[in-house]
């Protein structure tokens, strides 16, 4: 298998979750070259899919199943966002088209911001939810074999964005424990913790096996 051929697609067009995927799987895989075989949806033509899941879980079912039915590549997904204590878990599965606009990192900010404008700091509580996917695609007429994981990664959130790291609501959550928000941490101390990492953790073992295989 030549060194470029793809063995992994992400899906998702999302650069900053195909960065840390690779950090995570890199050295993982014996002969995986994670920066050419592990790519994300649209280097393959893969469609994008409609969130139309209830849950984070459901969500990241759905773009892994079908990725994976379009590629014929062993498919990862996750649904993510921020889960705000009194807004009774939302933005949720809302989280990246909070402002009415998909992917507007910050419009979502400044109206997530504004909503909680008169909150205190003492009921500013939040945290990052991801369930993450691996769907191996169907084989001679079996049936494609699926696994979903979790993370969370709970703490506060700031009245102004700090930090040019990271993506999305990054710069306002500052983890339990710590001074800096997610977007002030370095990449790797921020993967040791993050809802994702968490999740494709959980994953890894799963994900290192359809490769061997």
């Amino acid at each position: 298998m030549a060194a470029t051929t793809p063995r992994l697609v992400l899906a998702t067009h999302n650069l900053g979750k195909l960065r840390e995927l690779r950090e995570l799987l890199r050295g993982q895989v014996p002969g995986l070259d994670v920066d050419t075989q592990v790519v994300d949806a649209g280097s393959v033509g893969a469609p994008d899919v409609a969130e139309t899941g209830v849950t984070f879980a459901q969500n990241s079912l759905l773009k892994a199943h079908a990725v994976a039915a379009a590629t014929g590549l062993t498919a990862i997904a996750d649904d993510s966002g921020l889960a705000v204590d009194v807004l009774g878990g939302a933005p949720g599965i809302f989280s990246a088209r909070w402002c009415g606009s998909h992917g507007d990192d910050g419009a979502n900010l400044r109206l997530l911001l504004a909503q909680l404008a008169d909150i205190d700091d003492a009921h500013r509580g939040a945290g990052f939810v991801c369930a993450a996917s691996l769907v191996i695609p169907a084989v001679d007429g079996g049936a494609a074999v699926e696994r979903v994981e979790t993370g969370e990664l709970r703490g506060h959130l700031l009245f102004e964005p700090r930090g040019a790291g990271g993506f999305g609501y990054d710069p306002i959550l500052v983890p339990t424990g710590l001074t800096a928000s997610c977007a002030e941490l370095p990449p790797a101390e921020k993967n040791a913790i993050s809802h994702r990492g968490q999740a494709f953790r959980k994953l890894l073992p799963h994900i290192t096996a359809a490769l061997r295989s």
